[in-house]
């Protein structure tokens, strides 16, 4: 009854902004800063974020950049989300 009510009061798109911020509720502030560097490095969104990708001086990721090798243990020459996440945790 109450967030109904509260829906009223702040209109629609307090409704969209919960369930934007909903998306990450279960990420740490951490976890949610990488999910967003890497969209922006990830040039071509591919999920595959390359050692060119990562050096870009712009838009990439320099702390993966200078781990590259480490994070990539299966040398594909990329990186995922993931695996980056992975190496944070350590």
């Amino acid at each position: 009854m109450q967030s109904n009510t509260v829906v009223k009061i702040l209109g629609i798109p307090f409704v969209g902004l919960i369930l934007m911020s909903s998306a990450y509720a279960g990420e740490s502030w951490r976890d949610q800063m990488i999910d967003k560097k890497y969209k922006v490095a990830d040039t071509n969104h591919d999920d595959q974020l390359t050692l060119a990708e990562a050096q870009a001086e712009a838009t990439g990721m320099p702390r993966v950049a200078s781990n590259f090798r480490k994070i990539d243990v299966e040398n594909k020459g990329y990186v995922t989300l993931e695996q980056i996440k992975a190496m944070a945790d350590q």
